[in-house]
């Protein structure tokens, strides 16, 4: 047997003793998606669709729990003192990863040293509507309104503190108008409110208000993608409408810290083929909600970038919980 032959069977052998390149240990126990908010909302319904596709992957029971309290807070300060030796994801959002930590003194935790992104699934847009009593059907016209009907410049929005209400004042003060915020305990007294009339206009996420709008109740008026929403392509964005504003949100799961760098990525990337998915992507689209691929280092990033875009807005605007 030559040398070179030698060297290669050896090197074959030590190969097959190391394991070349390492697999992913497989997870034990279950894998909770904890949601900080209450059952049928589009936080829910992200992780209920990401659950459906993510236990048979990974071969675990993957449990929802929706955990409620503090906007949020509550389930934020629970999950990060999840041990090492169990799994479990935060679903977290704008309001809980970058807004809370701006205004309140003490959030219970910290969304650098207590989390890792693990991955993006979802984004969405913010959209502005009136109620069907309201005489008009332009953003323009809306501004102009309010304009001259002072009394009546009220905007609702489904929690003080949540990005439509920063979005909201953000557009006040793009087009020059001074509104009092009325905030709501959730989208469904909000939609209740802007159809009965009690408040004029709402800022929401997009997905929220157009089951609404396609059933005659409400108008939505604008919305702040850069382009038009495909699933209504006869709204106008905020720029065609005459206001030069964009803005998202998103939902984006997160480990606690105490979890090996190893599993986040192995969960990072489970949850990334899974938005990668056909029928995931369909069922997305059908719940009129924006599937996003992304892995942790990618998740990272957009996190990052979208500090920088909000946590001037927020701080300037000087909101006290």
């Amino acid at each position: 047997m030559t040398t070179r032959r030698r060297l290669l069977l050896a090197t074959a052998s030590l190969a097959t003793c190391v394991g070349l390149p390492a697999q992913a240990q497989p997870l034990e126990g279950p894998l909770r998606l904890v949601v900080p908010y209450a059952p049928g909302g589009s936080t829910d319904r992200v992780a209920r669709l990401v659950a459906d596709k993510l236990g048979p992957k990974l071969g675990i029971t993957v449990i929802v729990e929706n955990k409620t309290g503090a906007g949020g807070r509550l389930a934020a300060q629970q999950v990060k003192n999840t041990p090492p030796n169990q799994n479990a994801l935060l679903l977290g959002n704008p309001a809980v990863m970058v807004v809370a930590p701006l205004v309140f003194k003490d959030t219970g935790y910290d969304p650098d040293k207590d989390y890792q992104p693990v991955a993006q699934a979802s984004s969405y847009e913010f959209g502005v509507a009136v109620g069907a009593g309201v005489p008009v059907r332009e953003l323009n016209h809306l501004l102009a309104w309010l304009r001259a009907n002072p009394a009546q410049a009220n905007f609702g929005v489904p929690a003080t503190g949540s990005l439509p209400h920063f979005f909201g004042l953000m557009v006040g003060e793009k087009a020059g108008v001074k509104a009092q915020v009325v905030g709501y305990r959730g989208s469904g007294p909000l939609a209740a409110d802007l159809i009965g009339g009690q408040v004029p206009m709402a800022f929401d996420t997009f997905d929220t208000l157009l089951p609404q709008h396609e059933a005659g109740k409400i108008r939505i008026l604008a919305v702040s993608s850069a382009k038009r929403s495909p699933f209504a392509p006869d709204i106008p964005t905020f720029r065609e409408a005459g206001l030069d504003i964009t803005a998202d949100g998103w939902n984006a799961f997160f480990a606690p810290a105490s979890m090996p760098a190893a599993r986040v990525q192995q969960l990072g990337n489970a949850i990334r083929e899974v938005m990668q998915d056909p029928e995931t992507v369909r069922r997305f689209q059908e719940a009129r909600m924006a599937p996003v691929a992304a892995s942790p280092a990618q998740t990272r990033a957009m996190l990052d970038a979208y500090r920088a875009q909000w946590a001037p807005v927020v701080q300037k605007s000087g909101y006290q919980p």
